[in-house]
């Protein structure tokens, strides 16, 4: 039986790609800083542990076929874009890149999966809301518009140099706003789908709900069960990416906030005000995706948000 590591596997999209590497057969270990806080533990095996240390990552990747690495510091805008976090977030992430991928090299891991970020794209492809350009190939001069979008192609280039230099396999994908159940909905972390849905869910009929910036900036987002689908399908293909893993429906954030409102049931309005929004436009290019893989998402954003507003409301 293949033995997999899920590095961040009490995170969000940790917990369901364990949950699917189980039912595809595998035996799984998972490894974080905490356990998921929504009960999502479903590895063979979980180590309590922090990825900054290389001991730890040493321990992790004893014995394992393949790694799946999503341990990151990262959260939404309000924790990206302020610059409040930058040195703890390049500083974090680094670390458990080059932990994790220099012990899985020394122990003679044979693949290993990297979940990069759309924030790696070019600030100055991304200021039109309705004509962002995010193709991979677009993310040359370099500019991502925070230092977690540096950090994140750093590391693809740090992978990359591995499978050159060490002959470890790898796969890279650029996941542009995964959302779903069971990933974080408040405390200052949570995703612009989460934080819709949370305002919704808890605002009184006849009120408002506030939206960061003139809510004309756009996004896609994509959800969980669909990027763990794409996940699985690069790992068994043969292209090592990096490739976009999102949707191609792209919504202004007005929208996005009257969607959740729509969902809700209620009678509320927008209250536009400041606050860190990001780029103005970012959207899925799945071209590379279609090619590559023979796959792209097919459920919409609204039957993806009405499970999410359901989940959410029950926890509030």
């Amino acid at each position: 039986m293949k033995k997999i590591l899920v590095c961040g596997a009490g995170g969000f999209i940790g917990g369901h790609l364990v949950n699917r590497l189980k039912s595809d057969g595998f035996w799984v270990r998972g490894v974080d800083l905490k356990e998921n806080e929504y009960g999502n533990n479903n590895s063979d095996e979980f180590i309590l542990g922090d990825l900054r240390d290389p001991e730890i990552a040493k321990e992790v990747v004893k014995g394992i076929d393949e790694v799946y690495q999503l341990a990151a510091d990262m959260g939404g805008a309000g924790y990206i874009f302020t610059g409040e976090h930058d040195a703890d977030v390049m500083n974090n992430s680094a670390l458990c890149n080059l932990n994790v991928l220099g012990a899985s090299q020394k122990e003679g891991v044979k693949k290993i999966f990297y979940s990069s970020s759309a924030c790696m794209y070019p600030e100055y492809n991304q200021m039109d809301p309705n004509n962002p350009k995010c193709s991979e190939d677009s993310a040359y001069p370099a500019a991502p518009d925070s230092e977690y979008g540096w950090e994140k192609l750093f590391s693809e280039r740090l992978y990359l140099s591995y499978q050159r230099n060490y002959g470890i396999e790898v796969r890279i994908a650029r996941f542009h706003n995964i959302f779903g159940p069971q990933g974080t909905w408040n405390g200052g972390k949570e995703k612009a789908p989460a934080a819709m849905c949370r305002k919704a869910a808890e605002a009184k009929e006849g009120s408002q709900i506030e939206v960061w910036g003139d809510g004309k900036q756009t996004r896609s987002f994509l959800y969980i069960d669909e990027c763990v689908e794409a996940v699985m399908r690069l790992m068994n293909s043969d292209f090592s990416g990096p490739v976009n893993i999102g949707s191609e429906e792209m919504i202004s954030i007005n929208d996005f906030a009257k969607m959740a409102i729509e969902i809700s049931g209620k009678n509320l309005s927008i209250k536009n005000i400041e606050g860190p929004t990001g780029v103005r436009g970012r959207n899925s290019d799945n071209k590379l995706l279609l090619e590559k893989l023979s796959w792209q998402p097919s459920q919409s954003l609204k039957e993806g948000m009405k499970t999410t507003y359901k989940w959410i409301e029950n926890q509030i």
